[in-house]
């Protein structure tokens, strides 16, 4: 039997990027589960969105969220109330 990877270890930095952009520092075990906790949030929150990937980016003092969504209205919500 062959040594099974994941494709998407094969494909990072040629065809398909990082989900979480950012260098950990010191606490990077808090940063890791922190990110960990922003995904489940808004898988949960968002469930019927049809939510296809979650960009996580950080500077010094912001984070960046990028949603990637087949129903983007579900998240804007009517007049952009949720947003």
């Amino acid at each position: 039997m062959g040594q099974k990877t994941n494709p998407i270890g094969n494909r990072l930095g040629f065809i398909q990027g990082w989900e979480s952009n950012w260098y950990g520092g010191d606490n990077y075990r808090d940063k890791i589960i922190e990110d960990d906790q922003i995904r489940r949030y808004l898988r949960a929150r968002l469930s019927r969105a049809s939510i296809a990937k979650i960009i996580i980016e950080r500077t010094l003092k912001l984070v960046t969220v990028t949603i990637n969504t087949a129903r983007p209205g579900v998240i804007i919500g009517k007049g952009g109330q949720e947003v």
